[in-house]
């Protein structure tokens, strides 16, 4: 059996991060929160999370900031940015800052968690792609030893 997906839900609305907790966790994932830029930062520099739920205003920065920061850290997790500030200049700034979807608020939560599965499926995909090309080059150059070349 596989561990569930890690996912970080950093917002500073204590009931939205509670509903989304309480909505992945109902699908299966595992959900942590935080409630700053900051907090969040210490959180993904400590563990491992699949994805992150990023609100684009948080008290201590702008969740597009904090998209710069988790992207030279932890440069594969997945970056989806929850706004209730909708705009196209908010939008491509969190695209250009490494945002991997964008989510309006209010939103249907069927909506939000098919992006999640969606996102989720392709690094999961990627990783196992990976992982394939690793275990080619490790088996083409186990061959070559073994010629002598």
């Amino acid at each position: 059996m596989t561990e569930p997906a890690k996912i970080l839900v950093i917002d500073d609305d204590e009931s939205v991060r509670k509903v989304l907790v309480t909505a992945l966790e109902d699908e299966g994932y595992a959900a942590d929160t935080a409630e700053t830029g900051g907090e969040a930062i210490r959180k993904s520099n400590a563990n491992f999370y699949n994805l992150a739920l990023v609100d684009i205003r948080l008290p201590d920065m702008e969740g597009t900031w904090l998209l710069s920061e988790m992207k030279e850290s932890t440069p594969k997790m997945v970056k989806i940015i929850v706004t209730g500030y909708p705009g196209l200049e908010n939008a491509v700034d969190a695209v250009n800052r490494g945002a991997d979807a964008y989510v309006v608020k209010p939103f249907k939560m069927e909506n939000l968690l098919a992006t999640v599965k969606e996102h989720l499926k392709k690094q999961e995909a990627e990783r196992k792609d990976s992982e394939e090309k690793v275990k080619e080059f490790i088996e083409a150059r186990a061959a070559k030893l073994e010629q002598g070349t």
